[in-house]
């Protein structure tokens, strides 16, 4: 299930939704989070939002796909099933990372959109093709992948990034590395 490119008048409503999901992102960037957000739309309505939580609860999976789909479990009771992701379509700033497609994959989503590619992790054909190929490494029964939809609204996507990381992730690990002169020896830590 190739990328698919946007094209005629899915491309202003990709656009509309898209939105949507960069304000997701804005609102985690003002909470000092990865700025990555996203909505799950079904028939016209958004039925799930959500944007990175990582930093907040020192969790490396509170990515903001999983986010939404919490909080889409929690309004449905509890009862996965009410989820109905295979009428869903994703949009979600930055390309799913391997973990978030392989979930999506497994719970059936139906189409996602995203903004920006993941270079480092995606998920969507940057790193892995998990929404081509499914997840049926995953044990039970093979998930059947999803179609996806990259570069809209992606400058927008990037520009966000750029802007936290210009001033750095206040949540980031401290190297553990020891720092080496340029001679190879052990240097100093700077105090």
């Amino acid at each position: 299930m190739a990328e698919q490119p946007a094209a005629g008048t899915a491309d202003a409503e990709h656009s509309r939704w898209m939105e949507h999901a960069l304000q997701q992102a804005r609102t985690a960037a003002a909470r000092r989070e990865v700025p990555v957000g996203c909505v799950f739309v079904r028939d016209g309505v958004i039925v799930g939002r959500g944007g990175n939580e990582t930093n907040a609860t020192r969790n490396a999976t509170r990515h903001a796909e999983l986010v939404a789909i919490d909080g889409m479990i929690a309004d449905a009771g509890g009862d996965c099933a009410q989820l109905r992701l295979h009428e869903c379509t994703l949009y979600v700033t930055v390309e799913p990372c391997i973990m978030c497609a392989g979930a999506l994959s497994i719970l059936g989503l139906k189409h996602a959109v995203y903004g920006c590619r993941n270079d480092k992790f995606g998920g969507c054909g940057s790193i892995l093709s998990v929404s081509d190929a499914g997840c049926g490494g995953c044990g039970g029964a093979a998930s059947p992948g999803f179609p996806t939809t990259g570069g809209v609204r992606a400058q927008e996507a990037v520009e966000l990034l750029r802007s936290f990381y210009a001033t750095g992730n206040p949540a980031a690990p401290k190297p553990h590395r020891p720092v080496v002169s340029a001679d190879g020896a052990p240097a100093l830590h700077p105090s």
